[in-house]
Parts: C-alpha cells; structure tokens; sequence
C-alpha cells in the first residue's frame, strides 16, 4: 500500500517538516517541548548548516538543522537514521561549533549564549536493557549531581523505545513523538493528533502535494534512509557480530560489505515496486534506483 503521508526519518521529510522557512512553528513548537520554561522561544533563524573548521585541514561539521532563537540560544537537531560509532563523541563534536562562533575579536569577557543539541536518533545507542531511556537530558553537573554549567545541554530520544499507544499518550510532548514515530503509516488524522499544529504538520506531510522534482528527492531520500538501515541491520548482524564471534577481521569486512549490497538491492526493489504502483515510466524507474531496464522488466513481470 502506498503511504500517504511522507516518512519523516528520511532527510528530505525530516528537513521539509522542521526545516524549511514557512514550517518554523513546527520546529518552535516540537523544541518548546524539550526545552525549560526558562528558554521557551518564539522565534528561530535558521543558520548554515554547513559549518567549516578554522583551517582547511580541520574537520567540518554539517548539520540536519541548525537554527538560534532571537536571545540568541543555538540549537543544533539532528536525525540520526541508523547506529554509529561514537556517537556521543560526535554529538559532543557538533556542539564545540555553535560555541566557538560566539568568539569575538578583540577584548572579550567569554560569555556564552546557550547551546542545545537535540538528537532524534532512529536506533538504541544503550546495549545494556538495564541502562535504556527513551529520553535522556544531559548537562554538566557537579559530584552532588547539582548542575555546575547550564549552557550546554543534549537531549537524545531513542525513538524504538516509546512504544506508548494512542490511549496512553499524556502530554503534548508525547503527542509530537507519536506523530512522528507513525506518520507514514497514518492514513487519516487520529482524533487525538487533531488540532492545529498536528493538523498542520499531516498537510506539509502528503505525499499528493510533492511536485514532480520533490518527489523525485523523495524517493532518493528513502532509497538513502533503506540503505543506512541495511548497514545497521543486515551488515552488523552478517558481518559485525560475526567476525567479532569468530575473531576474523576480513570475515568482518566481507560480511559488511555483504550487507550492504543485500541491503540496497532489496530497498531499490521496494522503492521500484512502489514508483510502478504510481504508473511512473521504468526510465523515471531506473534513473532512481539505478536497476537496469532489464532488471525491472523482470520484476515487474
């Protein structure tokens, strides 16, 4: 079945949902949800995300979203759509951006604005059940557990561990979560998502009113979302675990690279599937997927 609405984990859902000049009250609503009473917003700029080092042989940092709000706080989100190593060192990497830009020339007393870095994270980064939360706010605090610094803050939402239903939703924060842990799989609004904001963000979400090009960046985007989730699922699971178990470094690397195609052969073959159910042309098809004519007349046989 053909979704109706588009999947918000995929880079162009998520940057079209949150991201775009005429969505902000999305974005300003979902980050009052995470945010304090102290630092609730009600306007944000975006800035480039793309944020180059000091010098050329630095590292950059590109980001999903990167905005401030008219104080001047700076926020960083970022879609992470499958596991990767050092994750929180990365986060932690991303975040030294926005702080050291506030640098200025001359005489400067170092005050900082504050920076949050919210990550909404497609994958459990806990291996230890024991050790899960769906949410965890971090800041810098002291041996007593008293906050020592309250300008630097990490918000991560591990999205497969809330599993709240419908009926079990109790706040507006919950309400966003659901929304966008199921949206590709709604088919009308539920009457629990219908009010204004949620209403809003199901219009920007309909598939129907992608033009012919954004469509097109839709599919890829999928294409791309499939292919980071097969080197998560099938390449760790064939190669990763393993080569540890069999302690193979090249049984590691083959198995990897393994999963990957297999992974990418077979979300090409679902996306193929789905642009021939939307009468699309098998030329359109192939550019997309990068299956020959051969292969999709032979699938689609």
């Amino acid at each position: 079945m053909i979704s109706k609405y588009f999947n918000p984990y995929t880079d162009f859902g998520f940057k079209k949902l949150f991201g775009e000049e005429a969505n902000k009250d999305l974005l300003i609503d979902f980050l009052n949800q995470l945010l304090p009473p102290y630092h609730q917003i009600d306007h944000v700029s975006f800035k480039n995300p793309e944020n180059l080092a000091d010098t050329p042989l630095e590292r950059k940092a590109v980001f999903d979203i990167y905005c401030e709000s008219i104080n001047g706080e700076k926020f960083i989100v970022e879609m992470q759509k499958a596991r990767m190593r050092y994750f929180k060192d990365r986060s932690l990497f991303y975040s030294t951006f926005p702080i050291r830009e506030q640098s200025e020339k001359g005489i400067w007393n170092f005050k900082l604005l504050p920076v949050y870095f919210i990550a909404i994270l497609d994958f459990q980064y806990d291996e230890k059940e024991e050790e899960q939360k769906f949410r965890r706010d971090v800041c810098l605090k002291d041996q007593d557990g008293e906050v020592f610094y309250d300008k630097l803050h990490f918000k991560f939402l591990q999205m497969p561990l809330f599993n709240k239903l419908e009926n079990e939703l109790e706040s507006h924060f919950d309400k966003w979560i659901y929304f966008l842990k199921h949206l590709e799989d709604f088919d009308h609004i539920p009457a629990i998502l219908n009010e204004p904001i949620f209403q809003r963000g199901f219009e920007i979400a309909k598939l129907s009113h992608l033009n012919s090009d954004q469509y097109d960046d839709y599919l890829k985007s999928v294409l791309q979302h499939g292919e980071a989730k097969a080197v998560e699922e099938t390449a760790f699971e064939e190669g990763w675990n393993r080569g540890i178990e069999k302690g193979i470094e090249k049984g590691i690397e083959k198995g990897i690279e393994k999963g990957i195609q297999k992974g990418k052969n077979e979300q090409q073959i679902e996306i193929a599937k789905k642009m021939q159910l939307e009468g699309l042309p098998i030329e359109l098809i192939s550019k997309i997927t990068t299956l020959s004519l051969e292969e999709i007349l032979v699938l689609f046989k």
